[in-house]
């Protein structure tokens, strides 16, 4: 095995969030992974189809990236994940270590 370096290796006690929804479209499941690592953006993960990414509130006001993410059909899916998350999704407030 070639030599490599390792970036990081953290233990967090974190608080997750399973939460399920439906809308007249669509039935939702996501796991939400609030943690103080990755500019402390919540790991969101689809229980469904275990599609994730980091979110942050800028991050749902880009719908395309999150329609994209998540696989989903139509606009109208995309703003009804968009409005649900507004409330789950924390503010996030980091200094950029690197510019």
């Amino acid at each position: 095995m070639e030599f490599f370096q390792k970036l990081y290796d953290e233990h967090e006690n974190v608080n997750v969030r399973f939460v399920g929804f439906s809308t007249d479209l669509t039935r939702y499941d996501f796991g939400i992974v609030y943690t103080n690592l990755f500019f402390t953006k919540p790991l969101v993960v689809c229980m469904q189809t275990g599609r994730s990414t980091l979110l942050d509130p800028k991050d749902l006001e880009d719908t395309e990236y999150l329609q994209k993410v998540f696989k989903m059909d139509n606009t109208k899916q995309t703003a009804d994940l968009v409005e649900f998350f507004q409330d789950l999704i924390p503010q996030t407030h980091f200094e950029p270590e690197y510019e």
